[in-house]
């Protein structure tokens, strides 16, 4: 990559987790957790509910501790800042704060106004290890949970201009190993998504058949590889088609999560202190889940990969019908003579690949769910995220679901994960 690329993704590793996210301030809610403890809700008796976005936090030494000798000493590492913030550090580069998002506090009490407490020890070790996750989700009625990233270093985009392409390769590999660990310590009820290394095609489908033999759920793919200097996908196109060919064959998803579309900062009023700002970014990212959707429709590659199956990721519910409304007038008015070298139409591409999560609406689950299809919605809370349902989940899901049929309860919170991820349901 050039230097001035390479310059462009450490300053989107730094600004990942803003330092002002972690500064002193916020507000404590506090949260009687004696009364969380109460499991599932007799209206969900027999569903295995599967929370389809969570984050687990990278612990401080997952690279240090595996890396191979050659890169002992220049893999990510922990670093706690002059003001006092864990953060990592990658060959001198700042890649953004050590706990991610993580605002549940080891007493149960949740962080308000704020992206996380600056260092591991404030926080709940479930945010970090198997065994408390697994309780905490039994006391939450949740049977799986779909996991991502929680840091910057993770991001495979902010790896790509940092000591060559076996270095980073080692980075996701190590990743990838440790979350196969988590897989397996969690009795096979935590799945966290694989990251690839995108650049190299190479590597890529490598990576891609060892970690689907390795037993992953699926794979967190970026919705804009030109930021990489990659092309975007197509057809003819020998980078990305030997990856999706395997996708589409196996049938293991992609995901999109939050995606980068749209940058934020380029849209939110300058000026704004963190809090402001903090309320708008997550609007933004669920908006833009609606082009990353678009992109696909118009690419002509679902036609070419017809079982390929899409998740969009903290997305949101209620922009989907109009969304694809407004797909459905652009291929008239837009595309002519290109929309009828498609084989779909915008509705018939969404029911065929695609699925989106909800958390914090109360409208779309009870008003939306057969416009959008009932097959196509997945449950998530953000656990421990800022914007997550935590605490209370059960009560929550009985004021948004507790007046469906039984069936389609389990749809959208068993079923339809089972089948966008393939879980031993």
């Amino acid at each position: 990559m050039a230097e001035a690329d390479t310059e462009e993704f450490a300053l989107a590793a730094r600004m990942y987790w803003a330092r002002e996210g972690y500064q002193a301030g916020g507000v404590i809610r506090e949260v009687d957790y004696s009364t969380q403890k109460g499991g599932i809700h007799p209206l969900f008796a027999g569903i295995k509910i599967v929370d389809c976005d969570t984050h687990i936090t990278e612990a401080a030494d997952l690279f240090t501790s595996r890396a191979p000798a050659k890169y002992k000493d220049l893999v990510p590492h922990v670093v706690r800042d002059n003001d006092g913030v864990d953060r990592w550090y990658c060959q001198g580069q700042d890649f953004g704060a050590a706990v991610g998002g993580g605002v549940i506090r080891k007493d149960y009490n949740k962080l308000l106004g704020r992206l996380a407490f600056p260092t591991a020890e404030e926080a709940h070790p479930g945010t970090w290890s198997m065994k408390p996750r697994v309780q905490m989700m039994d006391d939450a009625g949740i049977w799986a949970q779909i996991c991502f990233q929680n840091s910057g270093v993770t991001q495979p985009a902010a790896l790509v201009g940092v000591g060559g392409s076996d270095f980073a390769d080692t980075v996701i590999r190590i990743y990838n190993d440790t979350s196969a660990e988590y897989q397996a310590e969690s009795g096979q009820r935590v799945f966290n998504m694989a990251h690839l290394p995108y650049w190299d095609s190479a590597l890529m489908t490598k990576e891609a058949r060892r970690c689907i033999d390795l037993g992953f759920k699926g794979f967190v793919l970026p919705d804009k590889p030109e930021m990489m200097g990659l092309k975007t996908p197509g057809f003819p196109d020998k980078h990305w088609a030997p990856v999706l060919e395997m996708l589409n064959d196996t049938g293991t998803p992609i995901t999109f999560h939050i995606n980068a579309s749209i940058d934020p900062g380029t849209v939110v009023w300058e000026g704004f202190p963190f809090q402001q700002k903090l309320s708008i970014y997550p609007l933004l990212g669920s908006m833009a889940c609606a082009a990353t959707m678009g992109n696909w429709m118009v690419s002509g590659l679902l036609d070419r990969y017809p079982k390929l199956k899409i998740g969009l990721i903290e997305a949101g519910l209620g922009w989907v019908p109009f969304a694809l409304e407004m797909m459905e007038h652009q291929f008239d008015e837009m595309l002519p003579g290109h929309a009828s070298i498609l084989d779909k139409r915008p509705w018939e591409y969404w029911h065929d690949h695609f699925w989106t999560t909800f958390w914090f609406e109360k409208i779309g689950p009870r008003t939306q769910l057969e416009v959008v299809g009932v097959d196509k919605v997945l449950f998530e809370t953000d656990f421990p995220h800022p914007t997550s349902l935590y605490p209370d989940v059960q009560s929550l899901l009985v004021e948004r679901l507790g007046d469906q049929p039984y069936e389609v309860r389990k749809k959208v919170l068993q079923d339809n994960a089972k089948a966008l991820f393939n879980l031993p349901i």
